[in-house]
């Protein structure tokens, strides 16, 4: 397989300002960096990205196999970003057939800074099939604990929405950005370039999981699934749309998850239940016990 040339350009991830607190006393902060990334498609104008600018060409990578623009990663022959004039440059190997009219309909998401998708969410739904897998309760709050304890730029700026890919509770790659749909892009054009079993959705026989802190809606939950990864768990919560996907594509789909609580909206067979853990940790035990009986 041929994997696409990448250029690996460098941005600043935050700035520091000075900013007047509740004391009336002026001090420095950092805050997250934010800029435009204009893709070009063999000289073609696509779209601009506003992103944080950390891995700018897996974002574009994982954006274009997100938006189906790209069946597989060896149709693109390279990727060169130039941030002095904020452009990436991709360049296919045969041409993209048809993109005029793959990219005529634009919906607008509910991503931050309004996210977009290229034609109808729910084209090739059911045609999704996902890998088999489960996640153990221990597992679970092993990864809430992971994210818990990893440095980030949220930390030290704020303003960012982190996500990560596991296999069962380790940890393979974590992205924050500006908008949760530009991290997910990003950890779909890192999994793209990966050689191996992360790509295809198992090592050592663990599920792929993917970790959010952002809201699960409808455009999250079909970017999982087209990346095969059948187990999804956030910070947050999740949408009508975003529960009415995972329960077509019998996708595990795991939010509110904070220290030792969580909801299980979705595919609750896939979550191998361990009530003892939460009833430690001062939770109710009965709607656990009902579902692991």
């Amino acid at each position: 397989m041929l994997l696409p040339q990448l250029t690996c350009a460098h941005a600043p991830l935050t700035r520091e300002i000075e900013v007047v607190n509740e004391h009336g006393a002026r001090e420095a902060i950092s805050i997250p960096a934010e800029r435009a990334l204009t893709v070009y498609v063999d000289k073609r104008e696509l779209v601009t990205l506003m992103t944080l600018g950390a891995h700018p060409e897996l974002l574009v990578l994982g954006y274009l196999r997100n938006q189906r623009l790209v069946r597989a990663v060896d149709e693109v022959a390279s990727i060169t970003v130039d941030w002095e004039v904020g452009a990436a440059a991709v360049m296919t190997r045969d041409g993209i057939d048809h993109i005029e009219e793959k990219t005529s309909r634009r919906v607008v998401t509910t991503g931050c800074g309004q996210g977009s998708v290229f034609g109808d969410l729910m084209d090739e739904i059911d045609t999704l099939k996902l890998p088999a897998g489960h996640i153990t309760q221990a597992q679970l709050y092993a990864i809430v604990n992971a994210i818990r304890l990893k440095e980030s730029t949220y930390k030290s700026a704020g303003s960012v929405h982190g996500c990560a890919l596991f296999s069962g509770d380790t940890l393979q790659v974590f992205v924050e950005d500006v908008g949760r749909h530009n991290a997910i892009d990003t950890i779909a054009g890192w999994m793209w370039m990966q050689d191996g079993p992360v790509a295809q959705g198992l090592v050592d026989e663990l599920p792929n999981v993917f970790y959010t802190t952002g809201r699960l809606t409808s455009e999250m939950v079909i970017k999982s699934a087209q990346m095969g990864v059948p187990i999804v768990i956030s910070r947050s919560g999740i949408t009508q749309m975003g529960h009415e996907v995972a329960q077509r594509l019998n996708l595990c789909t795991i939010g509110r998850a904070t220290n030792r609580r969580f909801i299980c909206y979705t595919g609750h067979e896939r979550l191998l239940w361990q009530p003892s853990l939460a009833v430690a940790a001062g939770q109710a035990a009965a709607p656990s016990q009902a579902l692991s009986s």
